[in-house]
């Protein structure tokens, strides 16, 4: 090869590699979009939610732990055997992880029904006046349910330890995340008769405490 040949040669391999590498890169494909979270579609309203499954299952709860004070004594209920704090566990897992479901958005009453709210001076708010509240205050819709959440989770860690004592104090915390809610959006117009029975209970329940103690000594 002349010398003019390797000289032609060299200068082709240099515009070649000059335009390898000046040559523009292929854009890399644009990331793949995360999928869409499912759309929970709900299959019953917000008070037949409550009624076949928040309710029953909070009664494993409410049932497994009673006091009766009669003129024959003291008739304490707890729960004793493994089968009876499964059934305790089962409620509080139950209700801590269903009670989520009210904030799929949901009607708050089957097709027709208006809860007990026409007439004069109604006991009920309709699903439309309980509809406005929420969209006022969505915050304090989340957070009654937090509140009753916190309560369920609470009896998980008793129904661990088997402290029916805790259970029975507990119990009183689920049931007054319940009244509170119930009475924001339900029956607001029982606020000062619950209360008052939340006193008698709050005296029932010392009075029993008191007999049981006597009764040991």
């Amino acid at each position: 090869m002349t010398n003019n040949s390797r000289l032609a040669a060299g200068l082709v391999l240099t515009c070649v590699s000059a335009w390898a590498c000046s040559s523009p890169k292929p854009a890399a494909p644009p990331p793949t979009a995360a999928p869409a979270a499912p759309v929970m579609t709900p299959v019953v309203s917000v008070k037949e939610l409550m009624r076949f499954d928040i309710d029953p299952v909070a009664d494993n709860i409410f049932d497994a732990v009673t006091w009766d004070i009669s003129k024959k004594g003291i008739v304490a209920k707890e729960p004793t055997t493994d089968e009876d704090w499964e059934k305790v566990k089962t409620g509080a897992v139950s209700l801590a992880e269903n009670i989520y479901l009210l904030k799929v958005k949901r009607p708050f009453a089957p097709p027709g029904d208006v809860n007990n709210s026409t007439g004069p001076n109604p006991p009920e708010l309709s699903p439309a006046q309980i509809q406005a509240k929420l969209d006022k205050d969505p915050v304090l819709w989340d957070a009654k349910i937090e509140a009753l959440r916190n309560a369920a989770k609470e009896i998980i860690e008793i129904a661990d330890k088997r402290d029916a004592k805790a259970l029975f104090e507990a119990s009183a915390d689920v049931d007054m995340a319940c009244e509170n809610c119930h009475l924001e959006y339900w029956y607001p117009g029982d606020r000062a008769a619950v209360e008052d029975d939340a006193r008698q209970r709050a005296r029932f329940e010392k009075s029993a405490k008191s007999a049981k103690s006597a009764k040991k000594k």
